[in-house]
């Protein structure tokens, strides 16, 4: 199965991130990729809280309402996984998910990250995810496609293994982690993460990443509005580095990340894909070479 791996820099300007988004998956598309995975935040960055809630109120018909209609109009057979944000029915908060779409164009799975990162790093940025986002409180059953059973996480996410353990156990063969990491955790942990991750749970990890500087500002998402580069706050940088590993390990395929040349089309924007070919036969191969989940000790540990 052919998978496609997207990589961008979103920022606040909802409507530019979905123009990106549909060249993505045009290129998903005209190489045969099966399924294009995007990364978390596709549909935008904010300034704070009080700005990402009123981002997520536009998300439905400003990128979500269009990226399911433009799916279906491709006639094709592209699946999407992308992280996008839609408003808490509770609270003035967002959730935080990762939904997959049918080349029917149609939603076949949401899951809301569970892990919400609130980190100060030392030298780095202080991050409070939990002032913005609404923890989920729940595992999704992984989603089956050609054979292969898809399970769905968030950045964050890929540092707890119980819970890709987890996703294993609910016989997951590919696990997939949208992300928007930071530079200094990226540069640090996001390789390892990511292989670490495949070899626990002897599955191939897809992890796609938003990449370089995000701007953001109020106005942006007004479609009137797009070519106006004054008044730009950069919040944060993302690392990049959009990956696919394999059961064993090994790197099959990556992107760009942060610090590297990053070529941008004529309209300005950056954004990348890279293509891999799964075998299945690679997962059943090292899964009964090695029985990890038969091996493992809960008797003794839980």
């Amino acid at each position: 199965m052919r998978v496609a791996v997207g990589q961008l820099c979103s920022s606040s300007n909802i409507t530019k991130n979905l123009r990106i988004v549909l060249k993505l998956l045009n290129l998903a598309h005209v190489n045969n990729s099966r399924i294009l995975f995007l990364p978390e935040a596709t549909d935008y960055l904010s300034k704070n809280a009080e700005h990402s809630y009123k981002l997520s109120n536009q998300t439905n018909s400003q990128f979500l309402t269009p990226l399911l209609k433009n799916i279906k109009e491709l006639n094709g057979n592209t699946y999407v996984s992308i992280g996008l944000h839609l408003p808490s029915k509770t609270s003035e908060k967002v959730r935080n998910l990762q939904i997959l779409i049918n080349p029917n164009g149609e939603i076949i799975k949401e899951y809301q990250k569970i892990h919400l990162f609130d980190v100060e790093v030392e030298n780095g940025p202080i991050l409070k995810e939990s002032n913005s986002v609404e923890a989920g409180t729940k595992i999704e059953e992984p989603v089956e496609i050609d054979g292969f059973k898809i399970g769905l996480g968030i950045c964050y996410d890929i540092r707890f293994p119980e819970m890709s353990i987890k996703l294993r156990e609910m016989d997951a063969d590919i696990l997939t982690f949208p992300s928007a990491f930071t530079t200094k955790t990226g540069e640090a942990h996001w390789e390892l993460l990511s292989r670490s991750r495949a070899i626990d749970c002897q599955s191939f990890i897809i992890n796609a990443a938003q990449c370089g500087e995000h701007n953001v500002t109020d106005g942006e998402n007004n479609t009137n509005n797009t070519n106006n580069t004054n008044n730009k706050e950069t919040v944060r940088i993302s690392y990049g580095e959009s990956i696919i590993v394999n059961p064993w390990g090994n790197i099959l395929t990556k992107a760009k990340k942060y610090n590297d040349e990053l070529e941008k089309d004529e309209e300005g924007n950056y954004y990348e894909i890279k293509f891999a070919d799964l075998n299945y036969q690679d997962i059943e191969t090292i899964r009964k070479n090695m029985p990890l989940l038969k091996h493992r000790r809960v008797d003794i540990y839980k």
